[in-house]
């Protein structure tokens, strides 16, 4: 994911020490029950699309903005599916974060599924039976988000998901 402006000013200060951020996750849905996944160009993964809002931004804001961002699909958030706090995560550059993700289950009103910015190397439509490899990250995401059942949340002492980034965790990822 491409890095907002307000992170790089806090980086210049900080340094790489571990930052605490919010991130979204969108698991958008079409009227045929296919699910928007885009594949990563910074690890040639596909994954569901996510971002960090930005300051002020609340969560199924940024969740819309980031999946036309990503995919040039418009959506509408129905409903959050999970809260989860991630591993932390190192990247490249040495900088170390952390997210506390909201996912959210959306549905799509407009637009055509297609790389719509440097974030993306493919962008399509997947029926949920036939998805390409992922990883747990977004799999199990897709499958909270079709699941007719109350917000999912990790139970005191649970250990942390790994995060769909590039990079490698302290704990394996």
């Amino acid at each position: 994911m491409a890095t907002p402006d307000f992170i790089k000013n806090i980086r210049e200060t900080a340094g790489h020490q571990l930052l605490y951020l919010p991130g979204v996750t969108a698991v958008v849905f079409d009227e045929q029950g296919r699910v928007l996944l885009g594949r990563r160009s910074d690890n040639g993964e596909w994954s569901v699309v996510g971002g960090i809002p930005e300051p002020g931004e609340q969560p199924a804001e940024a969740a819309v903005r980031e999946v036309y961002e990503e995919t040039g699909v418009e959506c509408v958030v129905e409903r959050v599916v999970l809260v989860q706090t991630l591993r932390a995560v190192q990247y490249g550059n040495g900088d170390i974060c952390q997210f506390m993700d909201v996912t959210v289950a959306c549905r799509a009103t407009g637009g055509e599924a297609r790389v719509n910015d440097e974030e993306s190397l493919e962008v399509g439509w997947f029926e949920v039976d036939a998805l390409p490899e992922m990883r747990e990250f977004a799999t199990f995401r897709i499958k909270q988000a079709l699941a007719d059942e109350p917000t999912w949340f990790a139970q005191p002492g649970e250990a942390p998901l790994g995060v769909a980034g590039v990079g490698v965790t302290p704990e394996g990822h």
